[in-house]
């Protein structure tokens, strides 16, 4: 709900949709607002991932968000989530809601420590595109170079040093197994919008008699089209 086009009413669809299947739905609102983070966890969210987490208290803020009193602020109302998990959903939903800080910024990197031992922060999400240009000036994904990925590595040891799972975006496939062997827990390969664009440039590219197209292009170079 970031960068995509989902509002709240599509985004219901999906957790409906995924409800029928044993996949955990997390949802990754636009921003540190409790009054989504809530609407999101009612509607039947498992998890929450937050993006621009940058010290301890908007890591408490988050977390309060996400969890009934007295361990948070959440307001009561688990309207889809009654519902789908079945009544005793309101004991269970301290234990069970999943709550994810993206560490996208230099000055989270400043205060890594203080926000990885908030309490009742279960993971950090490495945003990679907005951590290379606060550091750098320059936007970018899949890292291998130094500073990035010097900070990439810092962020996962620290949150496995404080009990909190380290998560990373990723641009390609070979670039989330690097990360995964490197310790990583939670990854994401790509994202639907450029792994549909990197698919339909390699359907170009074939029909044309230019080979397969294959590989680990996520944004192709110029808009696709077929003719």
């Amino acid at each position: 709900m970031q960068h995509g086009v989902t509002d709240y009413a599509s985004a219901v669809a999906m957790l409906t949709a995924i409800s029928t299947t044993p996949v955990i739905p997390i949802v990754r609102v636009p921003w540190l607002e409790p009054g989504v983070i809530m609407k999101v966890l009612d509607a039947g969210a498992q998890g929450v991932i937050c993006p621009m987490i940058n010290d301890r208290a908007e890591a408490e803020r988050l977390v309060g968000a996400c969890r009934y009193p007295p361990q948070g602020y959440r307001s009561f109302g688990p309207n889809r989530a009654l519902l789908h998990y079945g009544a005793d959903y309101p004991e269970r939903a301290n234990d069970s809601v999943i709550v994810i800080a993206m560490i996208e910024t230099a000055q989270a990197l400043d205060n890594l420590d203080d926000i990885l031992g908030t309490p009742g922060l279960d993971a950090v999400y490495i945003g990679p595109a907005d951590l290379c240009y606060s550091m750098t000036g320059k936007f970018g994904f899949d890292h291998t170079e130094p500073p990035l990925y010097d900070a990439i590595t810092r962020i996962m040891e620290r949150a496995k040093a404080h009990n909190v799972i380290p998560g990373i975006h990723c641009g390609a496939a070979s670039y989330a197994k690097r990360m995964i062997d490197l310790g990583f827990q939670f990854v994401t390969g790509g994202s639907d919008f450029h792994l549909m664009a990197a698919g339909a440039r390699a359907a170009v590219l074939e029909a044309k008699g230019q080979g397969s197209g294959t590989g680990n292009q996520t944004t192709p170079s110029k808009p696709v089209g077929l003719y």
